[in-house]
Parts: structure tokens; C-alpha cells; sequence
């Protein structure tokens, strides 16, 4: 065998390992591409659920504070009924002619009802007076009904005790009375919600 032949068969060896060692380092390049692509997608999943984790205990926590005076609250109420029945009681006449002193009595109540109604506030607790509204099921309590037709039909048209709201939760309903006989009340506008599930294209199941 001359020089020239054992070079050109060594070549062809070397020719030949060259694609088969180029196959053996891509697939180990591939391996770890498909694994850091794993641990990327895991990365942002877990950060995902550690965001929704601290918004949903920041809610937890808004509302532990929020609601958290609801029993105080409701037992509150009673005392602001009866400093109203008291105020309610005293009629214009009544206190046009009393005395001084009974005048600064009258007077020191209504100063307690409002500090009393700004503390509840103050607490996320709100007093609200659906005079002339439509009828709430959720919010009023209806007691009774008058006839009147000049008013749509299902309207509040007198309030017997106002209602109070804590956050965005109903405290107490308010106690009305309801009209009946007039023409039907207009229909309620659709919620935000309701209006842009109506917009949307109903997704194929």
C-alpha cells in the first residue's frame, strides 16, 4: 500500500465521522432547547398563580376589614331608628313653642344622629332613601301598596324606614310602600355585563 493510498483512505474516514459527530451534538442541543422552554413555561406559570394568589388575598383581606363590623353595625341601627322616631315624634308645632331647653335637647339629638350616621359611613356603612324609585326586590322590602296612577305601577312611593348598604352588600332593606294601578314602569337598563355578553359572539362549545 503506497503513501498516497493509506492518506485517501484516512481522508474518507475522517469524511465519513464528520456528519456522524455533527448528528450526535444536535441532538443534546435539542434536548436542552426543549428543557429550558419547560422551565421558561414553568417559571411564568408559577408567577401567574404567586399574582393571583396576592390579589385574592389583598381582596380577602379589603373585605375581612370591610365587613368585619357588619353584627356592630346592624345593632348601631337601633339606635339610629330610635333617635329618628325621637326627631319624628317632635312635631313643627312642638318645637316652635318649647323652651329653650328643650330646644337645645331637640337639637343635640339631631347632632347625634348625623355623628352617628357619618361614623357608620366613615366604616363603609351607608344609609340610602329610594324615594321614587322602581321597586328592588333586593334592596326594599315592600309593606304595603297605595293606588295611585300617576305614577308607573312598582315605584316606591313612600319609605317607612330607610334602608343601609356596608360596601357593596345589602346591611338592612329598606321598608316602603309600593304604588299599584298606574302604568307599567319603563324597563330596567341592562347591567354593563349583561349588555357586553349581549355584544359578544356566542363561543362554539
Amino acid at each position: 500500500m503506497t503513501d498516497q493510498t493509506a492518506r485517501a483512505e484516512e481522508d474518507g474516514q475522517e469524511t465519513q465521522a464528520g456528519p456522524s459527530g455533527q448528528a450526535q451534538t444536535a441532538a443534546p442541543s435539542t434536548a436542552l432547547e426543549r428543557e429550558h422552554a419547560e422551565m421558561k413555561d414553568r417559571l411564568l406559570r408559577t408567577l401567574a398563580e404567586m399574582e393571583n394568589l396576592r390579589k385574592r388575598t389583598e381582596r380577602e383581606i379589603a373585605d375581612s376589614r370591610l365587613y368585619s363590623v357588619t353584627s356592630f353595625a346592624r345593632d348601631m341601627l337601633v339606635v339610629a331608628d330610635n333617635m329618628r322616631r325621637a326627631l319624628e315624634a317632635v312635631t313643627p308645632e312642638l318645637r316652635s313653642t318649647a323652651e329653650s331647653a328643650v330646644k337645645a335637647l331637640i337639637d343635640g339629638i339631631e347632632l347625634t344622629e348625623r355623628e352617628l350616621l357619618k361614623a357608620l359611613e366613615k366604616n363603609g356603612v351607608r344609609q340610602f332613601t329610594p324615594q321614587g324609585e322602581k321597586f328592588d326586590p333586593n334592596l326594599h322590602q315592600a309593606m304595603f301598596e297605595i293606588p295611585d296612577a300617576t305614577v308607573p305601577a312598582g315605584s316606591v312611593v313612600q319609605v317607612v324606614q330607610p334602608g343601609y348598604m356596608i360596601g357593596d352588600r345589602v346591611l338592612r332593606p329598606a321598608l316602603v310602600g309600593v304604588s299599584k294601578g298606574g302604568p307599567k314602569a319603563a324597563p330596567s337598563a341592562p347591567s354593563n355585563d349583561n349588555a357586553r355578553a349581549a355584544k359578544e359572539p356566542a363561543t362554539k362549545s
